[in-house]
């Protein structure tokens, strides 16, 4: 069942989150009418048994608006640029009356995009901290039922949502700083991804595009994107997968491109023995034949 806790006027009600559903509680009787908004701390999220857990925590109150709901698209509040995010559903959480910046103007929550190696959560990543209003979306895996509800001491605004769908594990290679800058090779480091059968080699080249997890990066992961936006489409046939690449391709003359993760991320599937990658005008190389191709802009 879906929990959606509408932004309503802080002067009107305050809407909790109850095991039977919202309560709504006047607003005045629970906070002070000139508090200082809540400030955004820490955003977290953890796989539980049939489930993910988002997890949103703020210093002082809870925020009393707050917003849950799908979206075709994220729009970054303020300039209306649409944010990329990788999955295939989009959720965006809002709330209203809150901060996500001290006084000095400095981020208070951490990375404003973050990738989870989680079976529902792909990533979260920040769309606007703009006139007391904190939004962010989430791109998952599908769309599923999420319930919404607050926490206290501390205060936390927690969005489950369900994974009771099977998934298997897949590798993604990215590029091991290490190891390039002391031409130590292989330049690529895998890492195991949850993804959802039987599209196994569509799901490892989206988490591809979600990057490297914050804990990865630490240890020098990074996810090479020679420009790249997306991939519009990938097919598998005759032991050829062909991704076509969105985004203005290009390797920029280095020698390690989006191309060496790409190439190693499919090729772990026994149904791929080739990898021909496309540019965003759909034109590679050498697009007939056994071989791999890539498109002329990722040459050095």
């Amino acid at each position: 069942m879906i929990a959606m806790l509408p932004i309503r006027p802080l002067i009107a009600t305050a809407m909790v989150a109850t095991s039977t559903g919202l309560l709504a509680i006047p607003a005045q009787a629970a906070t002070p009418q000139f508090a200082a908004p809540p400030t955004l701390v820490g955003i977290r999220a953890t796989h539980h048994y049939g489930l993910d857990r988002l997890v949103f925590e703020f210093r002082g109150r809870v925020p009393a608006q707050r917003d849950v709901r799908y979206v075709s698209q994220l729009i970054a509040d303020g300039s209306g640029r649409q944010v990329n995010a990788v999955g295939d559903a989009l959720l965006q959480i809002r709330f209203g009356r809150a901060d996500g910046h001290d006084r000095h103007g400095s981020v208070t929550y951490g990375p404003a995009r973050r990738t989870y190696a989680l079976p529902g959560v792909i990533q979260v990543v920040s769309t606007g901290d703009f006139e007391s209003t904190l939004t962010f979306g989430a791109g998952l895996a599908k769309t599923v039922p999420y319930r919404v509800y607050t926490l206290t001491r501390p205060s936390r605004v927690v969005v489950d949502l369900v994974t009771r769908y099977r998934t298997v594990p897949a590798r993604d290679y990215f590029l091991n700083t290490a190891a390039y800058n002391t031409g130590r090779r292989p330049y690529t480091t895998a890492v195991q991804r949850p993804v959802i059968p039987p599209a196994t080699a569509y799901g490892a080249l989206q988490r591809l595009f979600a990057g490297p997890t914050q804990t990865e990066k630490a240890q020098g992961l990074r996810f090479v994107s020679s420009k790249a936006t997306g991939f519009s489409k990938l097919t598998v046939k005759h032991g050829i997968a062909r991704v076509y690449l969105t985004g203005r391709v290009t390797g920029g003359g280095s020698a390690f491109t989006i191309a060496d993760e790409i190439r190693p991320t499919l090729k772990q599937f026994p149904s791929i023995k080739w990898v021909k990658i496309y540019d965003a005008a759909g034109t590679t190389q050498q697009p007939t034949g056994h071989s791999d191709s890539i498109p002329q802009s990722l040459e050095p």
